[in-house]
């Protein structure tokens, strides 16, 4: 079986931070994902601010496994790219700080085409994001749902080793019509963190939509055995956007986890 480590994105559970903390950890979460852009002002965080949240954690026995950074526009965008790419940076050294590995962000559409140019900007941009990873100490983990598993292989195949890292999202894979299974077959072991919610498909309306933990499309299980025949042993980051009882539903999510 899969060494359950299970985390909680903060930002879901609709409360300042400090109380999100100890909301994650009364519904059993050992992790927490915090998100960069709603939970943290990056502009002004301190030295102190910093010290404060360490306390927070090491006071809960949490550690946050992720920081999220999910810009408007992608990296294959011109338009406010050098803000993005600064930006994105400032997160990285914020995350290594907080004791996280990875800083998550869906990185723009990728082009069929590895002439087209957009393609290669993404790769030069995504190369320079990757050797300041390194430098940091946390690195960028491109999530998968508007791009399928395979055109982010595609991807990854073309940056040098350990620019990026993948964060398999089998919910927003189904919402956006792409294949949970062929995800992970092309994406394999590059997989380093995994977002736990879950989606259906209205094909006749040709759109998707996020829906209660183990009620959609996502074959949880499958998910499970597939991730264990790769050896993964990263976290689960459990979310849940846009629900009335977001806290509830993700405590029920912890349960079903536990029972997989």
């Amino acid at each position: 079986m899969l060494p359950l480590k299970i985390a909680i994105q903060t930002a879901c559970l609709g409360l300042p931070l400090r109380a999100a903390l100890e909301q994650a950890k009364r519904l059993g979460a050992t992790g927490v994902e915090i998100d960069a852009r709603s939970e943290l002002d990056i502009r002004e965080m301190s030295r102190t601010g910093i010290r404060q949240i360490r306390k927070w954690l090491e006071d809960l026995e949490l550690k946050v496994v992720a920081l999220s950074f999910i810009t408007r526009r992608g990296y294959n965008v011109t338009d406010e790219l050098d803000r993005r790419v600064d930006a994105t940076q400032q997160v990285m050294g914020i995350a290594q700080q907080l004791g996280a590995s990875w800083v998550i962000n869906q990185v723009g559409l990728v082009p069929d085409d590895v002439n087209d140019p957009e393609f290669t900007l993404l790769v030069e941009v995504l190369r320079d994001l990757g050797t300041a990873g390194q430098r940091h100490g946390a690195i960028l983990c491109a999530e998968t749902g508007s791009e399928s598993g395979p055109s982010l292989k595609k991807l990854y195949d073309a940056l040098p080793s350990g620019s990026i890292g993948i964060a398999l999202d089998p919910g927003n894979l189904v919402v956006n019509g792409h294949s949970v299974d062929d995800a992970i077959t092309a994406l394999g072991s590059e997989i380093c963190h995994v977002h736990v919610h879950d989606g259906v498909r209205d094909r006749a309306a040709g759109r998707g939509m996020e829906v209660t933990l183990g009620r959609g499309s996502v074959d949880w299980p499958g998910v499970f055995g597939a991730l264990e025949e790769r050896n993964y042993r990263g976290w689960f980051s459990l979310e849940r956007r846009g629900a009335r009882a977001a806290i509830d539903e993700i405590g029920d999510g912890v349960r079903f986890l536990k029972s997989l």
